[in-house]
């Protein structure tokens, strides 16, 4: 069915209809940008969630990707990331494959409308012209044709008056046959226009019309199918990111289900295992038998005669889940160099840590020595290239910093070596071993280990050192007692809490006695003390407060 031949009186109604329609491609066109716009804004928030869940670099968020539950999450995150960067990509595709393709072709819609309604219009107008010429001739005819008759009866008239003057009848004929002529011409030009307006109607109604609105119709049609294309578009364009978003999704399904509860579980020992030993049992305390006089604070005298008669059992039991959290710290990177403020298992990790972080930079310095030296090798071959002599500076620097971090990667090794009891504590005192924690010589401290480490009050202190360092000499180091001159006084001490010595070499001493100092802690966590010339014997230092003299400064160990 033809536009031209069903509507060819519908000029108006076409007009309206395909400005509706142009105005249908623009609302469709700003549905789409709206679409985009949406999409848009959705990647961008999905983008900042991730980036605002991805944990910041040396947080704590960061070490927490040790777990495998913390590391599918963080595919998570990254698979999100790819999701938002689809619907980027769907933005993209609906602005420059619907978008800029619509807006183009409603700028070629209205311009092809307006050109045929113009020529419709021009039609319509030619058509009415000649309409109006036709009705001007008719209306000609009908006038001249009265003013025939009104001539031919005037005629008649004078010519049956016999009164009349034969001149005036004869003008009274001449004026009859010039209207009768004037009529007549009048009627072939009316019929000339009828004619030529009935071949113009025809050409206009069966023929223009139909041509202008055949026209109109293709366009509209194509307007339609453009629409239907857009919308086609408009879901493949969808479909196309599917694969991928499809690939995002198989990826979070699959990093949760890498999630091992067993290995998480097993990793929080790995990260909060202390190495040290459960409390033994309580002893039981019979007060109901007369008890011995306890040292006191300000008697010297009996410090020095009942310490060593105090039971290892009667002091007062430490148990470290009972331990204040608000004095417990053990967190990674503060305290020492040593890494002594932490618990064997955490301090031996931290150790092994800085090692390797040591041998990657002697490994990169490595390479970079022998680069240089490749490079000075071909300056030497090819002096042109370069001055050899240039290269020197930056190789001794180099060489310079491998001999620093070896320095450092054997300070670590021996502090490793000593927790992992590898080597002694101290290779400048080989002879100190530590029986504290030697379960064949003193079993029931070892099953106590926490509880020389603690105030009086039953709480961990972290400015005490770490039970590593709290080993008393053996009996090999009696030998150094013997045979040699007294050491000099250095300095005094008083002693925070009680301690009894029970291997040889060390002493027993009571809270608040004052002692003589002769030998400074050497790194070991003794204290070389002296009570009269003829006892003295090693301290945990962590257990006396030490004031040297004067002319080696004032410091205080805690």
């Amino acid at each position: 069915m033809s536009w031209g031949t069903e509507l060819w009186d519908q000029f108006d109604n076409l007009e309206k209809h395909t400005h509706w329609g142009i105005e249908f491609v623009e609302r469709y066109t700003k549905f789409i940008k709206e679409r985009s716009e949406i999409e848009v804004n959705y990647a961008k928030q999905i983008r900042n969630l991730s980036k605002k869940y991805q944990p910041k670099k040396n947080s704590k968020e960061e070490e927490e990707n040790k777990y495998s539950s913390c590391r599918a999450f963080l595919t998570t995150l990254n698979e999100l990331n790819d999701y938002a960067g689809q619907h980027e990509v769907i933005a993209e595709n609906l602005t420059s494959q619907i978008i800029s393709e619509l807006m183009r072709f409603v700028q070629e819609l209205k311009a092809e409308r307006k050109s045929h309604f113009h020529d419709g219009r021009k039609a319509q107008q030619h058509i009415e012209n000649s309409w109006k010429q036709l009705e001007m001739s008719k209306r000609r005819f009908e006038r001249d044709c009265k003013e025939a008759d009104r001539a031919q009866q005037y005629f008649e008239k004078m010519d049956a008056d016999i009164n009349v003057t034969k001149a005036d009848v004869e003008k009274a004929r001449q004026q009859a046959q010039l209207r009768h002529q004037m009529a007549e011409d009048s009627k072939n030009e009316y019929t000339s226009c009828l004619q030529k307006f009935n071949q113009e109607q025809n050409e206009h109604y069966y023929t223009l019309i139909p041509h202008i609105f055949q026209r109109i119709q293709d366009m509209e049609e194509r307007r339609i199918e453009k629409v239907g294309e857009s919308m086609k578009m408009f879901a493949e364009i969808d479909r196309q990111v599917l694969p991928i978003v499809g690939k995002c999704l198989d990826g979070m399904t699959k990093s949760a289900e890498s999630v091992e509860p067993k290995l998480d579980s097993n990793q929080v020992i790995e990260s909060y295992k202390s190495g040290f030993e459960p409390p033994g049992d309580v002893e039981f305390e019979d007060y109901s038998q007369p008890m011995k006089r306890t040292a006191s604070e300000n008697s010297l005298t009996n410090s020095r005669g009942e310490g060593k008669d105090k039971p290892s059992g009667k002091s007062k039991p430490k148990l470290w889940p009972f331990i204040k959290k608000n004095k417990l710290s053990l967190k990674l990177g503060s305290g020492p160099e040593d890494c002594s403020h932490l618990p064997p298992e955490q301090r031996r990790k931290k150790l092994q840590a800085k090692v390797d972080d040591l041998n990657k930079e002697i490994q990169k310095e490595v390479d970079q020595r022998d680069a240089l030296t490749k490079m000075k090798d071909v300056y030497l071959k090819n002096p042109q290239m370069g001055d050899p002599n240039s290269v020197d500076p930056r190789l001794s620097e180099i060489s310079q910093n491998i001999e620093r971090l070896k320095l450092e990667v054997q300070k670590f090794d021996a502090w490793l070596a000593e927790v992992e009891g590898r080597l002694p504590l101290r290779n400048d005192q080989s002879k100190r071993q530590s029986g504290l924690y030697d379960t064949q010589n003193n079993a029931p401290v070892n099953n106590n280990c926490a509880q020389d480490r603690e105030s009086p009050d039953g709480s961990y202190t972290e400015e005490q050192n770490s039970e590593t360092q709290i080993k008393a000499p053996s009996t090999e180091f009696d030998d150094e007692f013997d045979e040699e001159d007294p050491l000099p006084i250095i300095g005094t001490c008083k002693v925070l809490y009680p301690f009894e010595g029970q291997n040889e070499g060390t002493m027993s001493v009571a809270e608040g006695e004052m002692l003589y100092v002769i030998e400074e802690d050497k790194g070991d966590g003794w204290t070389r003390v002296r009570r009269s010339e003829e006892e003295e014997g090693y301290v945990p230092t962590s257990y006396v407060e030490v004031f040297l003299e004067i002319t080696k400064g004032a410091m205080t160990y805690i």
